[in-house]
């Protein structure tokens, strides 16, 4: 099966995974040594408000290539009705297909495009 084939909530449900790792390992890297620093410290990364946030941010500043915002609109528009308390469905969406990029990097074989994406979110 190819990549561009495997459905969009399938390539977030391991983006996310993903996502996370990179974000615990930076904080980590940062010197926050108690598990509840870290994670009130992660929130501000894994929420989907800031996920969204994130991907907004890197449409706007044309981050991304074509093939990638492709991926990004395809997650985005999977249909759906359901989504977090926490959110929005247009807030979830976006952060649906953050994810569902970091999931088809990987799949792609893309670690170092992975690297950069979350550079940006993390250091930028």
């Amino acid at each position: 099966m190819k990549v561009v084939e495997i459905n969009s909530l399938v390539l977030a449900y391991l983006g996310d995974t993903i996502y996370e790792n990179y974000v615990r390992r930076f904080l980590i890297s940062q010197g926050i040594g108690h598990v509840d620093q870290l994670q009130k410290a992660a929130v501000s990364y894994v929420s989907a408000k800031s996920q969204a946030s994130f991907l907004k941010k890197m449409i706007d500043d044309n981050f991304l290539s074509q093939e990638e915002l492709d991926v990004v609109l395809r997650a985005r528009n999977y249909k759906t009705t359901s989504h977090p308390k926490s959110c929005d469905i247009v807030t979830y969406k976006y952060a649906t297909g953050l994810e569902a990029l970091i999931g088809y990097l990987d799949l792609s074989n893309k670690k170092n495009r992975i690297d950069e994406i979350m550079k940006y979110i993390l250091e930028g």
